[in-house]
């Protein structure tokens, strides 16, 4: 389907290059006011303002006045694919328990991954496609997901078989990263050491035999894994050609993002917990700092220190953490609205960093995240709206009329 949008009120994040943005460089947003964007065979083909607006006479129009068109939302920290709920233990955190609590009565991530194993693979795809067509209704337009909620090797394999069988369904970027280093089995509880060796030698030669991983990630936080055990298996990628993004942070500040960093991780995530020390050593290092505010705002938990981190003239990125216990939310436009509302990041960096450095965050940098010629015709338009700036001032509302995944309509087929 070939479109020809005339009259945008705003054409958002347009770049002619690819550029991780950091520190002050995140204020400037790029755009065109009063302009056209031509989609041919489901890439852009060209843009510019309505003075130099092309006739092509044989091309569907849309009218796009007073709207706005920005490239869709790059989520690249999800834990999308899960089976069940976890609403019991929302109401044991409101009776007071913590998220530690609650983990060790035998909720948690052990909970969801008993559910898992018991799931079968059509129904946890059945129900794991509801969450992605939500989120791309939402304007999300390329996602990473993890694995996790598995913790045998099974288990494992068939959430990253769903999750392949969901890109190659929705033909929209999807990578997949293996987290068997999420939680303790409980065949191995008191035996970490021996389950960190079992993923090692068993379950990730599987998991890359069948060809079902981009990345590899470890939960390095007290009382799951720590740096020891996330340098091995930050090694036991490596070996097999997987870049490491690693969970850090969350809770405590134990060494993790120091080890991501020697070992080049691709992108630590999660960040509520900063030292100086943590933000001195992410500085002249290729591992982008990537947020998740939700995260914060289910757990009431602090918030990333953006200002911190962008002040150190870093890059940031953000995500939204969807998952089952910590963020049953997969809503892009609600964490763009957090990083401004809590993060005290302007609607550029918010929109900058939910777009072009989420993409260099899941490697999909060449295909989507801006407004450029021959990236994906992956956009979203919106309802008739002020300025970009009310998509965040307008915080848990949608204003998306329309998202369209490589140039076709997903809300109005």
């Amino acid at each position: 389907m070939n479109l020809l949008f005339y009259g945008i009120k705003t054409l958002v994040q347009v770049r002619s290059e690819n550029k991780l943005l950091k520190g002050k460089e995140m204020k400037h947003l790029p755009c065109i006011d009063n302009a056209w964007l031509y989609i041919k065979d489901g890439k852009i083909e060209d843009y510019g303002d309505m003075s130099s607006c092309p006739k092509l006479p044989t091309v569907q129009k849309i009218n796009a006045e007073n709207r706005v068109i920005l490239p869709t939302w790059v989520d690249s920290h999800t834990h999308l694919v899960y089976a069940g709920n976890r609403e019991s233990e929302f109401v044991d955190r409101i009776n007071g328990l913590s998220y530690a609590e609650i983990a060790e009565r035998g909720g948690g991530i052990v909970n969801s991954a008993k559910k898992l194993q018991n799931t079968s693979e059509e129904e946890l795809f059945e129900q794991s496609e509801k969450r992605l067509v939500e989120i791309i209704k939402m304007g999300t337009g390329a996602v990473e997901i993890k694995s996790g909620y598995g913790l045998t090797t099974e288990a494992e394999m068939k959430m990253l078989r769903v999750a392949k069988k969901l890109e190659e369904k929705y033909h929209l970027p999807i990578k997949k990263t293996f987290l068997g280093a999420h939680a303790l089995p409980p065949k191995f509880k008191n035996k970490k050491s021996d389950y960190v060796q079992h993923i090692i030698q068993k379950m990730l030669p599987q998991v890359v035999e069948n060809e079902l991983a981009d990345y590899i990630d470890v939960f390095c936080e007290k009382g799951y894994f720590d740096v020891e055990d996330t340098i091995q298996l930050i090694k036991a990628g490596k070996k097999y050609g997987l870049k490491s993004k690693i969970h850090v942070n969350q809770f405590y500040s134990i060494g993790g993002i120091q080890a991501a960093v020697e070992h080049n991780a691709l992108s630590v995530d999660h960040l509520e917990v900063m030292k100086n020390e943590d933000i001195e050593c992410l500085k002249n290092s290729s591992t982008i700092p990537v947020a998740l505010p939700s995260c914060s705002l289910f757990l009431s938990l602090d918030y990333t220190p953006a200002r911190n981190i962008l002040d150190a003239d870093l890059p940031l990125a953000l995500a939204t953490d969807y998952n089952p216990g910590s963020t049953p939310n997969g809503n892009m436009n609600l964490i763009v609205s957090l990083a401004c509302i809590k993060m005290n990041m302007t609607p550029e960096e918010a929109i900058n960093a939910a777009t072009i450095n989420a993409a260099y965050a899941m490697e999909v940098e060449e295909q989507v995240g801006s407004i450029t010629k021959g990236k994906l015709a992956n956009i979203m338009l919106t309802e008739e709206i002020p300025s970009y700036s009310f998509l965040p001032y307008s915080f848990g509302n949608n204003h998306i009329e329309e998202v369209y995944i490589k140039g076709k309509p997903q809300i109005n087929p």
